[in-house]
């Protein structure tokens, strides 16, 4: 009978010892460090503590009949530009989401559906290399519907809202001036020179919208500053800072990474229309602008020099300026987009190297790129190690004798980068 009485004591000191560490360990916490967070629609830092994960939302899907919040641009006074190694908190923009406001800006990319794939590999490269700690918006354009494919594969992995938008059939037309018969010829006769795209009637409709009306979307005007994503392009290196800052708060309307002479039996009256129009508009030229960049004779004939449009970081504001839109109107009714073959690069670039004063025009040097079959690759070796670059230095295209690079340089009165020598032909 003792023994028992024994054994129930043991069994009830045991139940006793067990509810005691249950409750310890429900009630157990372990000191918590404040973690700073940032706000992206504001910049504002503030204190918080750990909480429980939450599942993770997807981003709403937005089409041309709905429009997404405008972000906050400015300077919050907390996190001062770093865009070189030797500012201070060089590195502090490499956590997510990255300290600092956020500026009014978007991705747009022009694409088929069928681009899905070729889009889906830039989107990824964009996003590791920067956007994932910034979280920046995406639109993207069609002169079709995209479809639930391309939408769910883009949203799936663009860290930001994703927007899609049709583009109005006036803008991917012929316009009503346009002599059919004779844009036809000259298709023909373009396609009997192989001349690239010289056949193409959807390259022309292309180059005419990424020219006049890509930045008059709907969606497009809810925002100030535009990056532009071709299908299929690569970014070699980490890029620290956020461009679209840098663009903002120094004063730059565009900007490049690469450039190069345009093919001459493209725009053979390009440089005509373009002299008319400053004849007709001597207004909007700038003071200190970029001439010598264009002509070698002071604006008497075009070098074909441009800035490579397939990556551009701008400010919509100045595209959508009557400046700008006279140009292009000007152009559009010379009828050289249909009549010859002319890019929308030409025309960005002697629309910014006249109408902007040469300040305002940067050169990215520290993002690395390739677009087939050009690469920018950061010309000076501590650099590249910096922002862990993987493209091949001897690929450079920036000091080759084609590039129109070390001209900018000059006009602009830029120092060229340590090693540039090396890498030229």
């Amino acid at each position: 009978m003792i023994a028992g009485n024994a054994r129930y004591v043991r069994y009830i000191i045991i139940a006793v010892f067990t509810l005691a560490v249950f409750y310890c360990i429900a009630n157990f916490q372990y000191d918590t460090v404040t973690i700073p967070t940032h706000t992206p629609q504001t910049g504002k830092t503030e204190d918080s503590t750990p909480q429980s994960q939450q599942p993770i939302q997807k981003p709403k899907i937005f089409d041309a009949t709905t429009s997404p919040p405008k972000k906050q641009a400015g300077n919050d006074g907390k996190s001062p530009l770093a865009v070189t190694p030797a500012d201070p908190d060089w590195d502090a923009t490499l956590v997510s989401p990255a300290p600092g406001p956020r500026m009014n800006a978007t991705f747009v990319t022009l694409a088929r559906n069928s681009d899905v794939w070729d889009i889906a590999r830039s989107i990824r490269q964009v996003e590791d290399r920067f956007n994932r700690r910034y979280n920046y918006d995406w639109v993207f354009l069609n002169d079709k519907p995209f479809d639930e494919t391309f939408k769910k594969v883009t949203t799936s992995l663009v860290s930001g809202q994703t927007h899609y938008g049709e583009i109005a059939e006036e803008h991917w037309s012929f316009p009503e001036w346009i002599d059919q018969a004779k844009a036809k010829k000259v298709r023909e006769d373009m396609a009997e020179r192989k001349i690239i795209y010289g056949d193409s009637v959807s390259y022309r409709h292309m180059c005419r919208f990424e020219s006049g009306f890509f930045f008059r979307q709907p969606l497009m005007m809810n925002y100030e500053y535009y990056w532009r994503v071709e299908p299929s392009v690569e970014l070699f290196c980490d890029i620290h800072y956020d461009p679209f800052r840098v663009m903002h708060e120094g004063g730059k309307k565009y900007s490049f990474v690469l450039s190069l002479y345009e093919y001459a039996e493209t725009i053979k009256t390009l440089w005509d229309s373009t002299k008319k129009f400053i004849k007709n508009h001597p207004e909007h030229l700038a003071a200190d602008n970029a001439m010598g960049f264009l002509s070698d004779d002071g604006g008497d004939t075009y070098n074909n020099c441009h800035f490579w449009s397939n990556f551009e970081v701008g400010n919509l504001n100045w595209l959508r300026s009557k400046a700008y839109t006279d140009f292009f109107e000007s152009l559009d009714r010379d009828g050289g987009f249909f009549y010859e073959r002319w890019g929308d690069a030409p025309v960005h670039s002697i629309a910014a190297g006249l109408m902007l004063n040469k300040s305002e025009i940067h050169f990215f040097d520290d993002i690395g790129y390739w677009h087939v079959p050009f690469t920018h690759c950061p010309t000076s070796e501590k650099t590249r190690s910096a922002l862990r670059c993987h493209c091949n230095p001897s690929d450079n295209f920036d000091w080759k004798g084609y590039s129109c690079t070390s001209r900018f340089f000059d006009v602009a009165g830029l120092t060229r980068p340590e090693g540039w020598e090396s890498q030229k032909d």
